[in-house]
C-alpha cells in the first residue's frame, strides 16, 4: 500500500521586499495509512510551516506533497479545497471555533462543509462527544466553555466527518497537564479505533513520544527520525 503522505524535497522561502527566509529546507519524509506521526522541534524549527505545507494550506517554494498519491501542487485552488474537506481533519493550537455557534453547531458545520453526501452519524457524534466528555456542553458557546473543553470541541469537529488524515498542530500547547492528557488519548484512540492517521506537531518531547514514529526537525530541516512509543505498544491508549 503506497505510502498516504508523501513529503519529497519540500521548501518554503518567505520574502518581505529583497529578504528571503528559508522556513522549510529540503524535507523528504513519508507517513503510512494509519500511522500516528509526531513532528517535534522548538519553535521557529519550521514544524508549522511542514505542517500547512502537508495539509495544503498554503503552496511549497518548491517540491511537492502527495495525499494518496495525488500531487497537491498540481491541483487548482477549487479542488484542493474540495481535498481537504474530503481528506483531512485540522485541530489548531488556538481552537478556531466560531464564536457565535453553540459546541453542537461547531461540529455539525463542519461536517456539513466536508460535502459528505449522506447525514451525519448521529451515533458516531454521541460517541464522540461521550468520548471527549463534552456531551454535556454542546449548547454552550466557546466563551463559555474552558480552554480544555474548546479543544476537545475542536477534535470532535475534525474527527466527526471520519477524514482519513487528523493534522493537529500544537493541540496541547494552549491546555494544563490534566487536559493534555485528554487530548492526547483521544487523539491515539482516533488512530487506534477509527484507523485515521494522525500527524502531530509538537515542541514537546514527551507528547511526541506517543507517536509510532518521531520526526525531529531544526533549523527547518529534518534531524532525524526514530521509533515512538506506540509503535511498540508501551501506551496504554
Amino acid at each position: 500500500m503506497p505510502p498516504i503522505i508523501c513529503a519529497e524535497h519540500l521548501g518554503k522561502v518567505y520574502r518581505t521586499g529583497r529578504l528571503e527566509v528559508p522556513a522549510l529546507r529540503d524535507a523528504t519524509f513519508s507517513v503510512e495509512p494509519g500511522e500516528f506521526v509526531s513532528i517535534v522541534g522548538p519553535s521557529g524549527s519550521g514544524k508549522s510551516t511542514l505542517f500547512y505545507l502537508l495539509g495544503g494550506l498554503t503552496r511549497a517554494t518548491s517540491g511537492r506533497v502527495l495525499i494518496g498519491g495525488i500531487d497537491f501542487s498540481a491541483l487548482g485552488d477549487a479542488q484542493r479545497t474540495r481535498m481537504r474537506r474530503a481528506r483531512i481533519g485540522f485541530i489548531f493550537q488556538k481552537f478556531n471555533l466560531l464564536p457565535t455557534l453553540t459546541a453542537r453547531a461547531n461540529i455539525e458545520i463542519a461536517y456539513e462543509i466536508s460535502g459528505r453526501p449522506q447525514p451525519m452519524d448521529q451515533k458516531l457524534f454521541a460517541r464522540l462527544t461521550d468520548l471527549l466528555s463534552i456531551s454535556g456542553r454542546l449548547d454552550h458557546r466557546p466563551s463559555e466553555l474552558s480552554g480544555g473543553e474548546q479543544q476537545r470541541v475542536a477534535i470532535a469537529r475534525a474527527l466527526i466527518a471520519q477524514p482519513a488524515i487528523v493534522l493537529a498542530d500544537e493541540p496541547t500547547g494552549n491546555l494544563d497537564t490534566e487536559n493534555s492528557d485528554a487530548v492526547l488519548e483521544m487523539l491515539r484512540r482516533s488512530n487506534r479505533e477509527f484507523k485515521q492517521t494522525v500527524l502531530m506537531i509538537t515542541h514537546n518531547p514527551e507528547a511526541a513520544s506517543i507517536g509510532d514514529r518521531i520526526v525531529h526537525m531544526r533549523d527547518g530541516r529534518i534531524r532525524g527520525i526514530e521509533p515512538g512509543l506506540g509503535s511498540v505498544g508501551q501506551h496504554s491508549w
